[in-house]
């Protein structure tokens, strides 16, 4: 495992201590919801399959962010 593997498990571990198990999740490419999470469609095929499970997770907050356009 490597250096920035090991500080990313300690992060999410810290996070998940302070708000509970499941308060985040890291997908790998291929994997499909392991939570199997109600979603949201948001009307957009990408955004929806980029999101990894169809959609925002119903009852989550979700931010997404990139460059101004």
């Amino acid at each position: 495992m490597s250096d920035r593997e090991k500080a990313m498990e300690t992060a999410i571990a810290q996070i998940e201590r302070q708000f509970g198990k499941g308060s985040i999740m890291k997908m790998r490419p291929g994997e499909t919801n392991p939570m199997q999470v109600d979603a949201i469609p948001t009307g957009s095929i990408a955004l929806d399959l980029a999101l990894g499970i169809g959609g925002v997770p119903r009852g989550r907050i979700v931010e997404i962010y990139g460059p101004e356009s």
